[in-house]
């Protein structure tokens, strides 16, 4: 990738990354996945599944230190890393329990990925 083509993906992010791994649990297609978190952001999340997950699938994420859930897509699945994929969260929130978040989480108005 080359630095031009990075500098706009960085500029495309909605909100800061935040890397951490939270175990979830993904419903997705009548059945339940465990995984966890590479780097979350309040838009959604890069996950780490055992099994694949379909883009462009609805799920519904559970984060266990939480207790929270929300619905989200896939949007993304890593070719070089078979069990890496992106979501977008169907309202941005922060349900991964990070209580120091960046600046730019906090009085965002509400904006849905649809």
């Amino acid at each position: 990738m080359d630095t031009l083509t990075a500098e706009r993906r960085r500029n495309l992010r909605r909100s800061t990354r935040v890397p951490i791994q939270v175990q979830i649990e993904v419903k997705a297609s009548g059945r339940t996945l465990s995984g966890e978190t590479v780097v979350v952001n309040l838009h959604g999340a890069l996950l780490k599944t055992l099994e694949p997950l379909e883009v462009g699938g609805q799920i519904t994420l559970h984060v266990s230190l939480t207790g929270k859930s929300a619905s989200a897509r896939i949007v993304f699945a890593d070719p070089e890393q078979a069990s890496h994929f992106g979501i977008a969260l169907d309202v941005p929130e922060n349900i991964w329990g990070i209580s120091l978040a960046p600046e730019d989480w906090e009085g965002r108005p509400t904006d849905v990925y649809r």
